[in-house]
């Protein structure tokens, strides 16, 4: 049964329909505008109050205000629109449900006496900030221009990127209040047709009242996860340049409007092992930076509750590792020691989110040099559990993801409880069940297993991962795909 209701010739009961669709009279940035244009003829503006372009909208109001009878007898709503609004974004519209949703997105509904059709005057222009560097992903070199909350402007940094035809940018809304504009980004030559369809068919089917978080629920409506596995399942970056070194891969991006963020999928865990520093440096130095990379992320998982369990098991220690463990007393147990740092460190963090940037360089001086000396003087750690959960604390920081780096902050934390409670086998155990969860993992029905290139094994991808291959290289396989 069609539901639609369609604007008729007579502006009254138009206008009494639009009062019905939208809260005129009662929100006080909904605009309802009344004007005569020709000599006679009545006509209706609808718009939000800032979204709308003075100077677009003067520009048309003069045009059509200074017609003549003559013209405007002459002329229909469509003669108009080709003639005399020689504004680009214009399009008809005779349904209300049409005009209601485009003018709570910003755009201005027009209607006028005698016309069973409007016009939807896209001239729209949201509160925006300037383009600058990603504070989560900054480099030495580069571009230091980034996404922001408006998706035409990240399209529009990323079509300059990728002048490509087969560059498609796909829109829908979600959302049954918010219906936020979302967009699907891929290269129609290089992309897996059936994730691309798996992901269409996911984004129709969403039934929620709006993406409150923006990308973030949007990712969680999209993928469904098992509460005990914080391993990230898609990429998120606010870089231009990384969406289009991804898209170039095969990959999809997903755009969210109101968000500087865009979802990059399908993923491996070892998409998250890399950085855009890696290209703008020489090969062997992003080479190296790799390895340090990957060295920081293992310190980061195994080497506090490894020193744990080696210092609470002395006959695994070899002759060159007997020196590890406190020589001196203390009072508290070095589990407990440990889980209280790692607290600490955690407590710290959310506390630097919260503080001003002002003041956040005291915050760090005294959480990392007073409170941590003076704990030791007083006794509460010794100074070997202090040094090895900020070692674990660099590597947290030398992971380019900060989704992955939490999830491994996790599986730390994990680790650190099962080997403290139950020894080698709880270290064992946990390490097993951590290896299962990333071995299980998978986003998507036809995306790659989580492990690859590693498990299934392909010896090419992986050597891509392990060392920064020249770009030509790279750029030939790209082209390779397309062929």
């Amino acid at each position: 049964m069609d539901n639609t209701i369609r604007l008729s010739s007579d502006i009254n009961q138009n206008i009494r329909l639009l009062n019905q669709y939208l809260p005129l009279e009662k929100s006080f940035d909904i605009i309802g505008r009344e004007l005569i244009i020709g000599q006679s003829t009545r006509a209706y503006l609808v718009f939000i109050d800032g979204f709308a372009k003075d100077d677009i909208m003067l520009w048309i109001l003069q045009v059509l205000q200074s017609l003549s009878e003559n013209d405007m007898s002459n002329n229909t709503i469509q003669t108009l629109m080709r003639k005399k609004i020689g504004y680009i974004e214009v399009e008809l519209f005779s349904d209300l449900e049409q005009m209601r949703s485009m003018v709570l997105a910003g755009a201005v509904g027009f209607i006028m006496d005698g016309q069973d059709e409007g016009l939807i005057i896209d001239a729209r222009e949201y509160p925006v900030r300037s383009p600058e560097e990603p504070e989560l992903e900054k480099v030495s070199r580069g571009s230091r221009d980034g996404l922001v909350e408006t998706i035409i402007f990240n399209t529009a940094l990323i079509r300059r990127r990728l002048r490509d035809p087969n560059l498609i940018f796909e829109i829908t809304t979600v959302g049954k209040r918010s219906k936020t504009d979302v967009v699907i980004a891929y290269l129609d030559d290089m992309v897996d047709k059936k994730l691309l369809s798996e992901i269409q068919t996911k984004i129709d089917k969403i039934d929620v009242g709006a993406l409150v978080m923006a990308e973030k629920t949007l990712e969680e409506l999209l993928i469904k996860k098992h509460w005990y596995n914080p391993l990230p399942q898609v990429k998120f970056t606010e870089r231009p340049d990384v969406v289009a070194a991804h898209l170039m891969e095969g990959h999809i991006a997903i755009i969210v409007d109101t968000s500087p963020s865009i979802m990059l999928l399908p993923v491996t865990m070892f998409h998250f092992t890399q950085h855009a520093e890696d290209y703008y440096q020489n090969i062997l130095v992003g080479s190296y930076y790799r390895w340090v990379r990957f060295l920081g992320m293992l310190f980061t998982l195994l080497l506090p509750p490894l020193w744990l369990l080696l210092v609470q098991n002395k006959e695994l220690l070899p002759d060159f590792l007997q020196f590890l463990g406190p020589k001196e007393e203390y009072t508290l147990p070095l589990f407990i020691q440990l889980l209280l740092l790692e607290l600490g460190m955690d407590i710290l963090r959310l506390s630097s989110i919260h503080t001003p940037n002002a003041l956040n360089t005291s915050l760090g001086i005294i959480g990392g040099l007073i409170l941590s000396d003076l704990a030791v003087k007083v006794g509460i750690f010794v100074p070997e559990t202090v040094l090895y959960i900020a070692l674990a604390a660099v590597g947290t920081f030398a992971t380019p993801s900060l989704e992955f780096a939490l999830a491994i902050r996790i599986f730390r934390l994990f680790l650190l409880i099962m080997t403290g409670v139950f020894g080698v086998w709880g270290f064992a155990l946990s390490l097993l069940v951590i290896i299962i969860i990333i071995f299980t993992s998978r986003s998507f029905k036809y995306g790659k297993h989580y492990t690859w290139p590693l498990f299934p094994f392909k010896w090419k991808p992986l050597a891509h991962i392990l060392f920064r291959m020249p770009i030509p290289k790279i750029g030939a396989n790209n082209n390779d795909k397309k062929s």
